[in-house]
């Protein structure tokens, strides 16, 4: 069932060519990714990689159209980070939050590597004091609410943000859709990358 304080915005970005410098941070970035060792594979199951062109045009189109209320950016279940990196050469204010320590340090290399700048903690990104659903899909990491608050971390609170990027697992969508709705700022965009059906763009029109 759709989640009535969302609105979903009709929205296609256009196929525009990918940044010589954009195009090197996502071919490193693919490269280690498909080097991590097999213990790292093992010990990180849920680790999928979103498309990083399809975020990039995603995100540069809402750049370009003023789409957003503000400049601040987060990445929930940042991975390698790649997509707050995306956001950040755009000219967001990007950061991620990501549950596992292996991937933080990976991101941390990468945009150290590429000279952006973004940071990255190393948590949940269910803020303390949000109580799971009933709904919600049990054993999954990324939905933790017992690891530590990455918001803390960042000094920010969940409604500090004016875009929310995420790529929930099929059949999970609903999940992230309800925790923007809980704690997101009105106003706010929440761009969810969905496979092979692209992204979707909603914002959150009332608390």
């Amino acid at each position: 069932m759709p989640t009535k304080r969302l609105a979903e915005i009709e929205f296609q970005p256009p196929k525009i060519g990918i940044p010589a410098d954009v195009a090197a941070l996502i071919a490193d970035a693919q490269q280690r990714i498909d080097t991590l060792d097999n213990t790292t594979r093992i010990e990180i199951p849920a680790f999928v990689p979103s498309n990083f062109e399809v975020a990039y045009r995603a995100l540069a189109e809402i750049h370009a159209t003023n789409l957003a209320t503000g400049r601040r950016f987060i990445e929930w279940g940042s991975g390698v980070g790649v997509v707050a990196c995306l956001a950040s050469s755009l000219g967001f204010d990007a950061v991620g939050i990501e549950i596992e320590p292996k991937l933080v340090a990976i991101a941390q290399e990468i945009a150290a590597d590429h000279g952006i700048e973004v940071q990255f903690a190393c948590g949940s990104f269910v803020p303390d004091g949000v109580e799971a659903r009933v709904d919600w899909v049990d054993g999954v990491a990324w939905l933790t609410t017992t690891g530590d608050d990455g918001h803390k971390e960042l000094d920010l609170d969940p409604d500090d943000f004016d875009v929310v990027f995420a790529y929930p697992w099929p059949g999970e969508e609903q999940v992230i859709f309800d925790l923007f709705a809980d704690t997101a700022a009105v106003g706010s965009l929440i761009l969810t990358y969905h496979g092979i059906d692209g992204v979707k763009l909603q914002r959150k029109v009332r608390r």
